[in-house]
């Protein structure tokens, strides 16, 4: 599993949404026999680490609510509390999920930027799509960022983050040389 590696913290006030003009620092590698496990690893040495318990902030586009509810879950099953914008947290309800919805940063209090702020938030998951929804996630992502929450802005991301969280929760992740992984280097 390769992460590349971006220096958003340096530069206050820029978005972490991706676009074409960006470049990467580099990047690392996380190799194990789970998809899971690879991924946890690559998250780690990208600066990255998944919690195992907390809170997790979900919010996605409605085209999207059912594909977040498998994530969600598995994020309710390793003991993350969930919280949720208005529309994301009412199909989780649906999906039978306990959710604790929040208001929209320019709706007031209590909204997930403040939550962020005071510690109360291990994982975003907010999937922003159309211009006013990414300027409306801005300081979400960016105060995911300056705080060091781990956050996903897509689907796929989630999913992986989600089997990440359920391998280290289950033990610690090993770490091996490239020449134990390929069966090279053993004495004999």
């Amino acid at each position: 599993m390769k992460e590349a590696v971006f220096p958003f913290i340096k530069f206050p006030g820029v978005d972490t949404v991706l676009g074409p003009e960006m470049k990467s620092t580099g990047e690392v590698m996380g190799i194990d026999a789970t998809f899971g496990a690879a991924f946890a690893k690559a998250q780690s040495a990208s600066g990255t680490l998944l919690p195992t318990g907390g809170s997790a902030f979900v919010s996605v586009p409605r085209a999207v609510y059912d594909d977040v509810v498998p994530v969600a879950r598995r994020l309710a099953r390793a003991g993350f509390r969930l919280l949720a914008s208005m529309g994301t947290g009412a199909r989780l309800r649906e999906a039978g999920l306990e959710v604790t919805t929040l208001r929209k940063v320019q709706e007031g209090s209590p909204n997930i930027v403040e939550l962020m702020r005071r510690g109360e938030v291990a994982l975003v998951v907010n999937t922003p799509s159309g211009a006013e929804s990414y300027r409306d996630s801005f300081p979400i992502r960016r105060t995911a960022l300056e705080r060091r929450v781990p956050y996903f802005t897509t689907i796929a991301a989630a999913a992986a983050a989600a089997a990440g969280i359920e391998t280290i929760a289950g033990g610690p992740v090993m770490v091996r040389s490239l020449q134990e992984h390929y069966g090279r280097g053993r004495r004999r």
